[in-house]
């Protein structure tokens, strides 16, 4: 992978969290503590563990550090606008070390919280597909929850099943 390409990845994965934060914006602030079970992450859990796990694991394992992820709980941030700015506040720091990555470093090699070696630029892969898997539980915890969200990327299923009837 070279650089322009490591950087278009980030900015890609910039624009993953900007999706992201348009589902998180339907959430109504009194349900920020909504599970859909007990012991289940609540929708601010999720969200902090989004934050929490972008920067206290892949920020710090991509330096070659060891993860300081420990928790997503509400000791880091307690109410909706606290849990929102989290979100952003860990984003920025994330970003900043990820862009100060040379194309020597995306190459190396860092060990995950599991001690298993993996090169930095697929370690980060991943965690844009980790990313993309607590987004959909959000959709899905406000599905349950009766709250419409916008189609992702513009249409419904539905939608492009229509679409495709209409053009056959």
């Amino acid at each position: 992978m070279d650089l322009k390409t490591f950087h278009e990845f980030l900015e890609y994965y910039d624009k993953v969290r900007g999706r992201t934060k348009i589902i998180n914006a339907k959430i109504p602030p009194d349900k920020i503590d909504w599970t859909y079970r007990e012991g289940k992450f609540t929708l601010g859990d999720l969200i902090r563990h989004l934050g929490a796990i972008e920067r206290h694991m892949y920020a710090e394992n991509v330096q070659l550090k060891p993860s300081r992820y420990a928790s997503c709980g509400p000791e880091l941030a307690n109410g909706y606008d606290a849990v929102l700015k989290f979100l952003d506040d860990t984003h920025t720091e994330s970003m900043q070390i990820f862009f100060s990555l040379t194309e020597d470093d995306i190459n190396k090699k860092c060990l995950t919280p599991n001690n298993t070696p993996i090169t930095l630029w697929k370690w980060l892969r991943l965690m844009a597909e980790h990313e993309i898997h607590h987004r959909g539980q959000i959709y899905l915890y406000l599905s349950i929850l009766g709250i419409e969200v916008p189609a992702l990327y513009g249409l419904t299923s539905e939608e492009v099943a229509a679409k495709t009837k209409e053009n056959t």
